[in-house]
């Protein structure tokens, strides 16, 4: 099992936090995703399954693209 904290922007609103989810919602491999108000999404996902690569391209392509890895 893999944990990061990723920055991203974008997060603006309670919406914008369900917007985050819908991005993740049914990725293959993500264990875990809490986001707030601050576009800091922590994570867990397993390796095998999925990369904070792809994570990270699925955020974006919903409109929140990274600022930086907070915590890895």
């Amino acid at each position: 099992m893999t944990s990061a904290t990723i920055q991203v922007t974008g997060v603006r609103c309670e919406r914008c936090i369900g917007r985050l989810a819908g991005a993740l919602r049914g990725h293959d491999g993500i264990e875990s995703a809490n986001a707030n108000l601050m576009g800091e999404v922590t994570l867990q996902w397993d390796e095998d399954k999925t990369s904070r690569d792809e994570i990270v391209a699925a955020l974006t392509r919903s409109g929140f693209p990274e600022i930086a890895s907070a915590r890895e």
